[in-house]
Order: structure tokens, then C-alpha cells, then sequence
């Protein structure tokens, strides 16, 4: 006999009943707000197409590094689950790939994943028993069902989500048809872009040869020239402007900038360029590039958004077999302070400029980036993320920054996903854990309820619109209180 599936309303709550009451009356404030999702990896072409996502295996599993990374840690083999590898995309069943995925379901509790996949079960797709071996075939038959029908197509799920932005993340070497169809059909839902040009300023980046044939060729410039590289980007800031941009993102392993002269830069460039790649080239080459886009900033208004930290592809063997983005980043310790010196020397008292600043390394947030933010005007604190994109991480971040940074030098939540239906699952979690640290401050009366009402919308909704630009054109929200 299947367990039932106890996904309890009062997740994430103190278990203080006092603390607990106040956290759910401030959840209930913002529990139904739009979602506002600024920085993500979802394929535009699902928008654009609004064609029935094949199977559960191929929207669930396959896309998701967060669950086939644990998988593969337990010693099962990507291509059993289905994963994409350079060889394409393997001949495996789809239904054996969920069933091993069901199988081993146990391996994610605790975890934010088991979470996040089973509010898609409970809330999108209504399943009321727990999900293992014994209720995978059933899992997958109405799963399947559900996805060939109108309901489940990508349009109507983001409708259904109440998202109401949602950007993807595009290279500057990629065309950006989808976005253009998007616009042209018809349909009212906001699908923007950012503009992450890693692939063509990071020298190490296997990407690069062809990605710089590809960005020479939709700008049309010469972009082995210094002067007309720097050029291509300005051109095709523009055009992710067109369509919707309002960030740049940029995905550096340090936090390094550098403020050459023209002459420095261009030598180095040049130097790059005819092969003569060394770390230390690269890594200043990266620096001087940060510098560079903020200064583009100041003109275009892109808002930068900086995290590094993350020593990606980690598992050669795995680059080799299956490419990039298979599970295997790791995150590195991050030195701010002296890295973004240079960047914040030059610009850091710049209004025009806004850089959101991420971190992997946990020890920085008190120490580094909180009284950053807490004083440069420039500098905004995005919230946890990837590793640490969890209730835990979460709660970390508000304890060590709000001390020195407050909550306005934040961003509010983004949930940088490539699992589409994970959005708001991961947003859900962002307004309870919120709504339980604010609960504790009222608790503990170092704040009053009227003000961690207003807080919690702001934390939500507005601080990220704001942010990221979205504002200006649209509503601001408050909290709506009832009286008693």
C-alpha cells in the first residue's frame, strides 16, 4: 500500500507556535504574488514554440543537474538517466530512466530537490501518494498524460504559474530567434533575455574558437580587432536590449577586474588572440572585461550581475563524455574586497552603474560582501545560490548580511533554474523561509508586524523588479492587511 504524500502546509515554519502564526500570516501576504524570475537558464524555444514537452523523463530528469549529479555520486551512469552526452542524446528507455530515478528517490531527502520535485508532484500535477518504486509507473503514465495535453504546454504552465517575467540567459555569438518569436506571436507572457558573453572574453573556454566565428558573424565586425571586439559587444547589448535584456551575467571563476589602459588592454587582447593564452593572460584579460561591460553599463543601462567562485567541469573525464554543465562544478573559496577594487575605484561611485554580486563561498558574506554592499552605492547582494539555494543557505544569508547590509541592499530571490517546473517550487521556498526569519524578528521584537508585512512584499516582489529594472514600466505592490 503507497505511503501518503505529506507535503505539509506548515513546511519550512518555526516550530515555535507563536513564531509559527507569524510566519504564516506574512507567507499569506505574498504566497499568490506574481513570480518574478530575472536571472534563469530556461529555453527560450519552449516559449516559442509552446510544443508538449515530451515525456517526464525528458522534462524532469534529463535537464536537471541537481538530481542526476546525486545520482551519478551513487554510481549510476548519466546515460542510464537519460542525459544528454556528446555522442547525443542515449537510445535509454525513458520509463527504466524514471524508474531508477524513482527507485533511488530516497537519496534526495533533506535535500532541496526533494522539495522541489515534490511540490511539482503534489501542486502541479496533484499526485497524493509518495513517489518511489512502487508508484513509478503510475508517476510516469500521468505525468505523460498530463503533458499531451493543452493544459501542460509551456504557455499555459507559465500563465498558471504566475510568473510574470522570466528571463533566459543567451551568448552574444547566439541568435535570438526565439525571443524574436515570441514577440511576434501573440502571446502576452514576458519572456526576456541576458546578455552572458563568458564564451567570448574567457580564453580557457572550449567554447571559444567557434563561438567567436559565430560572434563575428551576427555583429558583423571584426572581432580579432580591439576596437571592433569591443564594438560587437556594445551592438549586440543592443540587441538583447530589443529583446528584453535588462542584465548582463557574468560567470567568471574569480571576482578579479583590472582597469588597464586602452593601450594595455589592446596589447593584451592582441596577445590573446594570436594564442599566446597563459592563466595569468586570461585571468587579466577576464578582469579587464568586467571593467569593460560596466563601463558599456553606464551607457546601456544593463545591470551586471557578477558570481563567480564556481570551479566548472570540475570532472575532466565527464567534460570529455559528456560536455558542460553535467553536475560536476564545485565552488571555490572568493576573495572580494581586493578583486572588485579596481572596478569600484573606477566606477564604484557611478549612480548610472548597478552590479549585483553572487558568492558561493559563504565565508564572504559577513566579512566581505555585506559591508560592501552596505556602502558602495553600485552594489546590490543577490541571494544564495546554486549550493546553497536551499532553506538552510537561505536562512544563512539573511543572518550574516542583514547585519551590516540591511535587506535593501539585496535583491529579493532568483532561482536560476534550467528545470522549468522547479520555478515556483523554488520561489515557494524563498517566501517561507523569508517569512520565518521575519517571523523571528517580530517574535523576538526587534521589528513589528506592520513593518515586517511591508518588508516581506518588498522582499518578494519589489526588490527585484527594482533591481533588475523591471519596475518602471509596472506596478509596485503592498502588503494588504486585514483589520483585527
Amino acid at each position: 500500500m503507497p505511503r501518503p504524500l505529506n507535503f505539509h502546509e506548515d513546511r519550512l515554519f518555526p516550530a515555535d507556535a507563536t513564531t509559527r502564526s507569524y510566519a504564516r500570516g506574512l507567507y499569506g501576504l505574498v504566497k499568490d504574488l506574481p513570480i518574478i524570475s530575472p536571472h534563469g537558464h530556461t529555453d527560450p524555444a519552449w516559449f516559442a514554440t509552446n510544443e508538449p514537452f515530451q515525456d517526464a523523463t525528458d522534462l524532469l530528469l534529463a535537464p536537471d543537474h541537481y538530481l542526476f549529479r546525486m545520482l551519478y555520486s551513487q554510481g549510476i551512469a548519466l546515460d542510464a538517466l537519460k542525459v544528454r552526452s556528446k555522442a547525443g542524446v542515449p537510445a535509454t528507455d525513458p520509463r527504466a530512466a524514471w524508474k531508477l530515478l524513482a527507485s533511488n528517490f530516497h537519496l534526495f531527502r533533506g535535500t532541496p530537490s526533494w522539495i522541489w520535485l515534490n511540490h511539482v508532484f503534489s501542486k502541479v500535477f496533484g499526485f497524493t501518494e509518495v513517489f518511489d518504486a512502487t508508484t513509478a509507473d503510475d508517476y510516469f503514465d500521468r505525468i505523460n498524460e498530463a503533458l499531451a495535453t493543452d493544459a501542460y504546454r509551456p504557455r499555459a504552465l507559465f500563465d498558471r504559474f504566475n510568473i510574470e517575467t522570466l528571463a533566459t540567459t543567451e551568448g552574444p555569438h547566439e541568435v535570438l530567434k526565439h525571443h524574436q518569436a515570441i514577440r511576434e506571436s501573440g502571446w502576452g507572457g514576458h519572456v526576456i533575455t541576458a546578455y552572458r558573453p563568458d564564451a567570448v572574453i574567457d580564453f580557457e573556454d572550449e567554447r571559444g574558437p567557434r563561438a567567436f566565428e559565430r560572434f563575428a558573424e551576427v555583429s558583423g565586425q571584426d572581432v580579432y580587432s580591439w576596437k571592433s571586439y569591443l564594438e560587437a559587444h556594445r551592438l549586440r547589448r543592443a540587441a538583447f536590449i530589443e529583446a528584453g535584456a535588462t542584465s548582463s551575467d557574468h560567470g567568471h571563476p574569480t571576482a578579479a577586474t583590472a582597469d588597464l589602459s586602452d593601450v594595455e588592454a589592446e596589447a593584451l587582447f592582441q596577445s590573446l588572440v594570436k594564442g599566446e593564452v597563459t592563466p595569468e593572460k586570461a585571468e587579466l584579460f577576464r578582469a579587464q572585461m568586467l571593467t569593460e561591460m560596466a563601463k558599456m553599463s553606464l551607457d546601456d543601462g544593463l545591470v551586471m550581475q557578477i558570481h563567480p567562485g564556481s570551479h566548472r567541469n570540475h570532472n575532466v573525464g565527464l567534460l570529455g563524455s559528456h560536455g558542460r554543465d553535467k553536475g560536476a562544478d564545485i565552488p571555490m573559496r572568493t576573495e572580494y574586497v581586493d578583486a572588485l577594487k579596481p572596478l569600484l575605484t573606477r566606477l564604484g561611485n557611478d549612480p548610472r552603474l548597478s552590479v549585483i554580486l553572487f558568492t558561493l563561498d559563504e565565508t564572504t558574506y559577513s566579512r566581505e560582501l555585506a559591508p560592501l554592499a552596505g556602502h558602495y552605492p553600485v552594489l546590490k547582494l543577490g541571494p544564495s545560490w546554486w549550493f546553497h539555494d536551499s532553506p538552510e543557505g537561505m536562512m544563512r544569508f539573511r543572518e550574516q548580511v542583514t547585519e551590516t547590509a540591511g535587506f535593501y541592499n539585496t535583491v529579493g530571490f532568483n532561482d536560476d533554474t534550467r528545470a522549468f517546473l522547479s520555478i515556483p517550487a523554488r520561489h515557494d521556498v524563498a517566501r517561507r523561509v523569508d517569512s520565518a526569519f521575519l517571523a523571528r524578528m517580530v517574535a523576538e521584537h526587534r521589528m513589528d508586524l506592520v513593518e515586517a508585512e511591508d518588508l516581506i512584499v518588498d522582499l518578494t516582489y519589489n526588490l527585484p523588479k527594482k533591481a533588475y529594472k523591471l519596475d518602471q514600466s509596472a506596478r509596485h505592490v503592498h502588503a494588504h492587511r486585514h483589520a483585527g
